[in-house]
């Protein structure tokens, strides 16, 4: 029996990824999405993408990155496959190398226990274009995993992964149900759940 869930966020829970909103604001989404298209599949390292791609972010107005993170697109299904999750008496857990400025206040929205991603440093109230936090790397998903099953007394078969990106795959080493949402191929070959559309509702069918 499944006794926890853990989402990642950008392009999983939310549709579309919080860092790209953000870079548009500055004219530079196109340069910013293709790092991120990368990072995601693979070809860059996680944490050195983030560093790049904050980096260009230098000197946003932090007004401007709270009004886009409380503005974002969710995806369908996901408030309801939640609520869905919950009532089988699961835990509920987003993972994100996004930002906790969209991730704490989706939280409350969607309706998950608990989020854990990364903060945007910020100084008179513009983005420094530095960025500390808790899945700054590769690893940081899994490793955060197998804490979260200690604490909790829940083990691989009992725990539900569901991501989109590269930097998911460390987490679906460490979970018997592995969900790969409408994915990048890397994520694909180690997922035994396969969803191709953005319908979240989908994975309550194959659970």
């Amino acid at each position: 029996m499944l006794k926890l869930a853990v989402f990642d966020f950008d392009s999983t829970l939310m549709d579309g990824e919080t860092i790209d909103f953000f870079a548009r604001e500055l004219g530079l989404g196109e340069q910013v999405s293709e790092i991120t298209e990368a990072a995601m599949s693979g070809e860059l390292d996680f944490f050195e993408s983030l560093q790049q791609r904050v980096g260009l972010l230098k000197g946003l107005d932090y007004s401007v990155v709270e009004k886009i993170s409380h503005n974002l697109p969710y995806m369908p299904g996901a408030l309801e496959t939640i609520a869905r999750l919950k009532k089988r008496g699961m835990i509920v857990v987003c993972f994100s190398g996004g930002f906790r400025t969209a991730t704490s206040y989706a939280k409350d929205i969607l309706g998950y226990d608990a989020d854990f991603s990364n903060a945007l440093h910020v100084k008179d109230g513009k983005l420094t274009g530095l960025v500390g936090g808790d899945m700054m790397f590769n690893f940081s998903k899994g490793d955060m995993l197998t804490r979260l099953q200690n604490i909790l007394g829940v083990s691989e078969e009992e725990t539900l992964v569901c991501g989109d990106g590269a930097n998911d795959l460390s987490m679906f080493a460490h979970a018997g149900t592995r969900v790969a949402f409408c994915a990048r191929e890397i994520l694909k070959k180690e997922a035994n759940i396969i969803i191709e559309t953005k319908d979240l509702t989908k994975i309550l069918e194959k659970i």
